[in-house]
């Protein structure tokens, strides 16, 4: 847990909306950056992110601390917008890698820049990962996403999408395996 969530978050077990806002504004980033990289689109991630502190909000009573406080909104917004892509039976990936790069002013000015050839590789690499991504199920993209791009541990991964680590474990080889392929059919 970030430090100071457990104070936190009994408050926010007791009814404390001003507690609970502030484990909004500590795990957002987070939620938002898991639900973009899902939906592949802002506004949808941004709703995805709205429904995940509702649904948190609603039922943060049966919050256990099994889990973290991180890794239990992670299975939320997992949960949430799998059943979103599900229903819109879509799967946007992102033409960028994420909303906060396009809006850093300070974008460019560190001195530890990639060459332009390491940048048209990395946009060569970008633009067919994410269609290979696309034909993943929802469970290895998810899981694969967990793991890879957010760094989380197996056994948080196991416990964002409900499954046993083997489970979890599995869907990130079947991900990793399935992408591999995709990605020697352009090298």
């Amino acid at each position: 847990m970030i430090s100071g969530d457990e104070a936190v978050l009994e408050r926010a077990r007791d009814g404390n909306s001003d507690a609970f806002r502030v484990l909004v504004e500590r795990h957002a980033t987070a939620v938002f950056r898991l639900a973009y990289r899902m939906t592949g689109n802002e506004t949808d991630a941004e709703d995805m992110v709205q429904e995940t502190f509702l649904r948190a909000w609603r039922e943060i009573r049966r919050f256990d601390g099994r889990a973290s406080f991180g890794t239990w909104l992670h299975r939320i917004c997992a949960n949430r917008t799998v059943d979103f892509l599900r229903s819109r039976n879509r799967w946007q990936p992102a033409l960028s890698h994420g909303p906060e790069e396009e809006h850093d002013p300070f974008r460019g000015l560190a001195s530890e820049e990639p060459s332009p050839e390491r940048i048209a590789r990395g946009a060569e690499a970008y633009a067919t990962l994410e269609p290979a991504l696309a034909e993943l199920s929802e469970i290895e993209r998810t899981a694969f996403i967990l793991r890879h791009y957010e760094g989380l541990a197996i056994e948080d991964v196991a416990s964002a999408l409900g499954v046993q680590p083997g489970a979890a474990r599995h869907s990130i080889f079947r991900a990793v395996r399935k992408l591999r392929r995709a990605l020697e059919c352009h090298a």
